[in-house]
């Protein structure tokens, strides 16, 4: 009986305590719950300074996936402290952005991680016009709509775009793209007709669109380029009671400020030739390019009269003494232009690079100015370029890691971005020709092709269906 006794009190006991453990676990658990309440921590157990400096080692691709965390991952995410700590810590990544159009006015932007192959989908480019401008053409806008396409203004529009058929809603059409402290703009262009001053800026941290300061005029097809963590904007059309007319004027964009100032406008000095009274009045100069080089921006220009575009050298703005100067001859006559007479280039390494499409329909060679003969002179005697018939844009060029890249489509209309490793850049010696077959541009295939002084190698691809090229730029944040 009293061993019976005992077990009894044995197992009271056993559920006494069972019940206490459980009742104290209960406790920590709502303490515990309440603590993280009270002050939630990114990572559970770490100081938040701690949690911050591993989220900032972490490949900038995987935000994306953990903004979905919880609202306070989101907010440090988005924040400045954790790219300005990624800054500091040199772990900045270049993006590749590319614009493209779809349906004639539909313009959609993408951003490449090189690194991890992946392609992002930026929200769309909003297509709110210009107050300003669009009360200024509201009377002109009702006869647009109600005369059509046969309008004589109309047919104007359509010849300066070079297009089949010319639409009376074309929203941000003819914009140009520029990328200063780490965020990307788009400026200007076309909308039903008028010439626009909107300027649009583009936050990759948080990735929205917002509505910058306009621009003194309106203007579509304008440069850019960037120095001294300025926008420059220089050129392009304006249109005006005669039509649409080539600008000479530039303005200035301070991020910091937000605050547009005026710069000296272009004397178009290299286009002053005797032509007569004829030829003056029918070719019209214009800027036909915009890129930082060595401290200062070149502009190449040319004479137009749609379609032809006659090389006319080019003019160079110094900041430091606020002047325009004559280009030297070599640099502007031989710029390489692609087709409707624009002149793209870009600077790697310090060395100012463009492609010159005159050689073949189906291929181009790069060409690398050399400052001290002032000549072009030719560095990739091949690369392969499709569709150059069709497309508007048949390239584009960028330059990030390091390396030059061009940006085309292969044989089924995907987009690819190949890299040229140069590794015996010698403007004195040409490199010898390489020949990338069709297959070559898959990157799911060998994607390197290597010779004696240069290396291909297509580092992305993907097909964005009928998709054509329009611009490019690259942001280091």
């Amino acid at each position: 009986m009293g061993s019976i006794l005992s077990l009894a009190g044995s197992d009271d006991r056993s559920v006494d305590h069972y019940q206490f453990l459980r009742n104290s676990s209960h406790k920590r658990q709502k303490t515990s719950s309440n603590l993280c309440d009270e002050n939630p921590r990114l990572i559970p157990c770490l100081p938040d300074e701690l949690s911050i400096q591993i989220l900032a080692r972490l490949p900038r691709v995987y935000y994306f996936n953990l903004k979905l965390v919880s609202q306070k991952w989101k907010a440090t995410i988005m924040s400045r402290e954790l790219f300005q700590l990624r800054k500091e810590l040199g772990l900045t990544e270049e993006w590749l952005y590319v614009m493209t159009k779809v349906e004639e006015d539909k313009l959609i932007w993408h951003g490449l991680d090189p690194l991890s192959r992946k392609w992002q989908r930026l929200p769309t480019v909003p297509t709110v016009v210009d107050v300003e401008e669009s009360k200024k053409a509201s009377t002109g806008l009702w006869l647009w709509n109600k005369v059509g396409a046969s309008n004589r203004v109309t047919e104007g529009l359509r010849n300066w775009l070079g297009r089949k058929k010319a639409s009376s809603q074309m929203p941000l059409g003819g914009c140009a793209v520029g990328a200063v402290d780490g965020r990307l703009y788009v400026l200007g262009g076309f909308s039903r007709g008028s010439t626009m001053k909107c300027v649009w800026q583009f936050d990759p941290i948080l990735n929205r669109w917002s509505e910058m300061a306009s621009m003194s005029t309106g203007r579509a097809y304008c440069k850019t380029g960037i120095l001294n963590n300025k926008l420059y904007v220089v050129g392009g059309v304006s249109r005006d009671h005669g039509g649409l007319a080539p600008l000479q004027s530039a303005e200035a964009f301070d991020p910091t400020t937000g605050i547009w100032s005026e710069v000296p406008s272009m004397p178009f000095s290299s286009t002053q030739v005797p032509l007569g009274a004829f030829w003056s009045d029918m070719l019209k100069p214009i800027a036909t390019g915009m890129i930082p080089y060595n401290g200062r921006l070149c502009v190449p220009q040319s004479l137009y009269l749609w379609p032809f575009f006659v090389d006319s050298g080019g003019e160079i703005y110094d900041p430091e003494t606020n002047l325009w100067a004559e280009m030297p001859t070599g640099m502007g006559q031989g710029w390489p232009a692609r087709q409707a007479g624009t002149k793209l280039s870009v600077v790697v390494d310090g060395e100012l690079y463009a492609i010159d499409l005159s050689s073949s329909l189906d291929s181009g060679m790069i060409k690398v100015y050399d400052q001290i003969e002032d000549a072009w002179k030719v560095v990739i005697s091949k690369v392969p370029i499709h569709d150059l018939s069709e497309s508007e844009c048949p390239y584009l060029l960028a330059g990030f890691h390091g390396k030059l890249n061009v940006i085309t489509k292969d044989v089924n209309h995907s987009i690819v971005v190949m890299q040229a490793d140069l590794r015996d850049n010698l403007p004195s010696s040409p490199l010898s020709s390489i020949s990338l077959s069709a297959n070559s541009l898959d990157e799911n295939s060998a994607s390197q092709v290597e010779s004696e002084t240069v290396d291909w190698k297509v580092i992305a691809s993907r097909d964005f269906g009928s998709a054509e090229l329009v611009s490019c730029l690259v942001i280091d944040i």
